[in-house]
């Protein structure tokens, strides 16, 4: 028995395949599929790219798979999985599939039997959750500050560009950032980097985000509270979530996935106070394996099976 898992973002797409014990057999990567990105048109073409990568390596043709699992990326509200499922249909799998969130994929890879929270922290943030069985899910927006939502890799750098703003017009303290942000972008003085920033010739995004994680490292205390700020609205978003599955009086993990808790405690730490505050038994895992391996684990889902924990090992 084979099955297939892809793992679908917004700037390149993973598959594998795998057999009933867990063994990897083909790989395969593409570009972007996020539809948001490139439309459902893309997210096809990049599903048919991968998985006939993952194929060809595997040796397998498709007729040969019996369960397929699909986390993509943009795929949030029940409004798109007509489309997205119709994206997927276009492979010509003769087996039941399954498509969640690429969120969901984290928590399977990440959390020791498959079920808790997950909580995305990369250029942007989300969180969803999964009770025991897979029946309920709990869901956030994923649709940043626009939402309510902090803090990815952008939101952060947001409130450290008002932060700066606010040291320039005297309503705020004095900050380090200032001086890292003209460092940054090459601006000779504040008030032609905030014309810039305003006019569109000065780009500060989510990769200037490391920079404020520096500066609090620093002990610059205007960029340390941005970061605990940051670890208090993630912990907020977890928390939202155990709200919905009612998971306050019970013991899971929370599987930390994305580029900004490379941040480490200075992050972290908030966040778990935040998280404990409201569910005790809350344990908090960082992500350690690719992805696309809770995707494997969702195809064998779709076709009845219950991963084992000798298979989960394998495919870590």
């Amino acid at each position: 028995m084979f099955y297939l898992g892809a793992d679908v973002g917004s700037t390149k797409t993973d598959a594998i395949i795998a057999d009933e014990a867990g063994q990897v057999l083909g790989f395969g990567e593409s570009g972007p599929g996020n539809h948001e990105v490139v439309g459902y048109a893309g997210l096809a073409q990049a599903l048919y790219e991968s998985v006939r990568q993952a194929l060809s390596v595997a040796c397998l043709k498709k007729e040969q798979i019996r369960g397929a699992g699909f986390g993509i990326s943009g795929y949030d509200w029940p409004s798109e999985r007509e489309l997205t499922l119709q994206a997927i249909a276009s492979l010509g799998l003769n087996a039941p599939v399954e498509a969640v969130n690429d969120a969901i994929l984290g928590l399977l890879a990440g959390s020791s039997q498959g079920w808790g929270i997950a909580v995305v922290s990369g250029t942007g943030c989300n969180c969803r959750g999964w009770d025991r069985e897979h029946k309920r899910e709990g869901k956030v927006t994923g649709h940043g500050l626009w939402m309510g939502e902090g803090a990815g890799a952008s939101e952060l750098v947001i409130k450290a560009i008002q932060a700066v703003a606010h040291e320039w017009t005297r309503r705020g303290p004095p900050t380090r950032l200032t001086t890292a942000f003209l460092d940054h972008t090459g601006s000779s003085n504040l008030e032609e980097m905030l014309d810039g920033l305003v006019n569109q010739q000065v780009i500060l995004d989510a990769k200037a985000a490391p920079l404020v994680f520096q500066v609090a490292a620093q002990g610059d205390p205007v960029a340390g509270e941005i970061i605990r700020w940051a670890g208090r609205e993630l912990g907020e978003l977890a928390n939202a979530v155990i709200r919905q599955l009612a998971f306050e009086e019970l013991d899971f993990e929370v599987v930390l996935m994305g580029s900004m808790f490379d941040g480490g405690p200075m992050l972290v730490k908030p966040m778990r106070q935040a998280i404990r505050a409201c569910a005790p038994g809350a344990r908090l895992v960082r992500l350690e394996k690719p992805p696309v391996m809770g995707a494997v684990l969702l195809g064998m889902e779709a076709a009845g099976i219950k991963p084992s924990p000798d298979v989960r090992q394998a495919l870590k």
